[in-house]
């Protein structure tokens, strides 16, 4: 770039982060993840660093955050509550190491690594021992005065007092005529938003979204009872008053003998190599941790060393936000191209520059179609936020359109296949492209990697690489011939030796004997997916009746429409259809018989779940309704008895409040198929 683009998307960068910023902390709402907004700050961070002559004293990486709001007592800190520079990597993290060592050259200090916990900053100040202020951060120079709200939290002792057995003479002069300040984390427990959310699905009110929010918006409320009822908790991270600490770790210590709750987790580390590791240990367990972290917090352990590395702006040195990687993230779309689907779909990809999400580099992500591209107004050029669709599919959250330079162009869906060069046909709505080429090439090898896929066959080590090696060299034409391969046919070709061939001899061998929902599942029926491959194999039982069923007997399966009773029929009548169905058979496939599904409490109940559980996944909580006899399904309808509300739920939910449908959240549908 050019200096006069990079000072322009500065500026825009700018622009954006304040915009956001001031949602978040002056309206108390966001319209993208916290996440994102840090990797906004991040950006533009790296610029100003790179090019120091556009920094600007109104720049959002020079102050901390928003404006107090007003219906709130101005508060003046002692110190100036400072924000911490963000690292995402183990090189971010060297480079910040490298820049200590120019500041402090020919020292050595070891480092303090504690969690990053998710809440809202709080200042306590006791005079006296008594608790006389409770502030939040603001724009860290002047916070909220939070006094009456913060009284009512149990997590904070009225009065300083021992806890602990200490022979620290410090401890004693705090107790007696010091000044001291106690700086924290004011938080809410997972446990905690669960038991508020069952409340508000109680009341008939939408569930709060995230912890971290529902804790910020409480200790803005002029009602002190709120607060109470609500039961946030503090953890104590800093002492001001700290004559005789030497070291941050013991301050954690002072904190604690005072009887505040510190993070029982943190921990000294000699070296970046032991951060690093406790980083990775933490990450791993995370979800088992009673409250939200994103990261953990990395400083100087020596206070000496630390007070001299400074400050920058409104950032210390010493100290560093070491990140979980993000789930969304800032990138480019470069491209956007056509993959066609094992039904003939032509769905569009965006090329993406390659990024990290969620610890994976991803460099695609799907546009689903036509109508999404509108939806997002997404043009090739674009700068996007990205995410990944239930952690594993990438998916594009929102186009950055305040950071357009004006080369961007617009994408339009082909009118011929890019594999074949065959005509393609659209839908009644327009927005289902498909190839109408029935031996397009590009079906052929996605119906058989559907066909080995988890959901289905679940061929272990046969993946796409191995199957397109197996297709090019004529091995196979049809997912049938998988069952025919021998070691010999597969020594030959890349990346196989006679252990990896057996390997996958065997796979593919103990794969023969499958259960009817997955094999219904691997044969790819055009709108046949999970749920409809248990409907129809619950209530036919056999292969057999499946196929020779007619659209009226297919019709009398729940759940299942005119449209896909059709497809049913088509499928099992198509010639093509027969012959796989034959040469599977000849291999020595056995498909399964599926009993009848025995009465339970839930028989007749139909749920649909939207948002995430805490306790156990989707698919558990699916087979556990099943189990007792009830129905899982995908779709709200008139028909449904129960959606069970998660965290951050979905429009399923907001249907349900529409149609009158009851609404459990995880602790009610627990209790109910107990």
């Amino acid at each position: 770039m050019t200096s006069s683009e990079v000072k322009q998307k500065i500026e825009k960068l700018r622009q954006l982060i304040n915009k956001y910023r001031y949602q978040y902390h002056v309206l108390n709402k966001l319209e993208i993840s916290e996440e994102t907004l840090d990797q906004l700050k991040y950006e533009l961070k790296k610029l100003e660093d790179e090019y120091p002559q556009f920094i600007a004293a109104n720049s959002p990486t020079q102050r901390v955050a928003g404006k107090a709001l007003s219906k709130f007592k101005k508060v003046t800190h002692s110190a100036r509550m400072l924000s911490l520079e963000d690292a995402f990597s183990e090189d971010d993290m060297r480079e910040w190491e490298d820049r200590l060592k120019k500041v402090l050259p020919s020292k050595k200090w070891h480092y303090f690594a504690e969690l990053k916990l998710d809440g809202l900053a709080l200042s306590l100040v006791y005079r006296d021992g008594v608790l006389v202020r409770g502030a939040t951060r603001g724009d860290g120079a002047i916070g909220e005065d939070v006094t009456q709200n913060v009284r009512t939290m149990e997590s904070i002792p009225l009065s300083l007092e021992t806890y602990r057995d200490s022979s620290r003479s410090m401890i004693s002069r705090m107790l007696q005529n010091k000044e001291v300040e106690i700086r924290g984390e004011a938080l809410i427990s997972k446990k905690g938003l669960i038991n508020l959310n069952h409340t508000q699905t109680e009341k008939g009110e939408k569930p709060y979204a995230n912890a971290r929010n529902l804790a910020a918006g409480s200790l803005r409320q002029l009602d002190p009872k709120i607060v109470r009822d609500r039961h946030l908790e503090f953890i104590g991270y800093s002492l001001l008053a700290s004559d005789g600490v030497t070291q941050h770790h013991e301050e954690h210590e002072v904190i604690a003998t005072l009887g505040f709750k510190t993070d029982p987790y943190a921990k000294i580390c000699k070296n970046l190599a032991e951060v690093f590791e406790f980083h990775a240990h933490v990450a791993s367990i995370r979800e088992s941790f009673p409250y939200e972290i994103d990261g953990i917090v990395v400083s100087v352990n020596e206070s000496d060393l630390h007070a001299r590395a400074g400050v920058v702006g409104k950032t210390p040195r010493a100290s560093i936000a070491y990140k979980f990687a993000p789930k969304e993230a800032i990138t480019k779309v470069n491209d956007i191209i056509i993959q066609v689907g094992r039904t003939g779909v032509l769905t569009p990809v965006a090329v993406l520059e390659p990024v990290r999400v969620g610890g994976v580099t991803v460099s695609r992500a799907t546009l689903h179609n036509e109508d999404e591209i509108r939806r997002l107004s997404l043009k090739v050029g674009d700068t996007v936020i990205v995410g990944r669709a239930g952690d594993v599919i990438p998916d594009i959250k929102k186009v950055l359109i305040e950071l357009r330079n004006g080369h961007e162009r617009s994408f339009h869906m082909p009118k011929k296949c890019p594999v074949c060069d065959k005509s393609v046909s659209s839908d009644a709505r327009g927005i289902i492209v498909r190839c109408t080429n029935k031996a397009c090439p590009s079906l052929k090898r996605e119906r058989i990697y559907y066909f080995v896929s988890k959901k289905a066959f679940d061929i272990d080590g046969l993946g796409p690489k191995t199957i397109d090696a197996l297709l090019d060299q004529g091995l196979i034409q049809d997912a049938s011939d998988l069952f025919g391969l021998l070691e010999g046919d597969l020594v030959p070709l890349e990346r196989f030796g006679e252990k990896s061939a057996s390997n996958l001899v065997g796979a593919i061998a103990g794969s023969r004997k499958i259960s009817l929902p997955r094999f219904l599942i691997a044969l790819g029926i055009l709108h046949v997916g999970e749920e409809t491959a248990l409907d129809l194999a619950e209530h036919f039982g056999t292969l057999d009746r499946v196929a020779g069923a007619s659209e009226e007997e297919i019709l009398k399966v729940k759940n299942i429409g005119s449209i896909v009773a059709r497809s049913i029929v088509d499928f099992f009548k198509d010639a093509h259809s027969k012959v796989f169905l034959e040469k599977l058979s000849d291999e020595g496939v056995i498909v399964g018989k599926t009993p009848k599904r025995k009465p339970g409490k839930l028989t007749g109940t139909s749920f649909v779940f939207t948002g995430e559980l805490e306790s156990m996944s989707r698919d558990a909580a699916k087979a556990r309704v099943r189990e007792l006899g009830g129905d899982p399904s995908e779709t709200v309808s008139r028909e449904t008895k129960y959606v069970v509300v998660g965290v951050s739920p979905g429009s399923k939910y907001a249907k349900a409040q529409k149609l009158g449908i009851t609404v459990l959240d995880e602790r009610a549908f627990l209790k109910l198929v107990e």
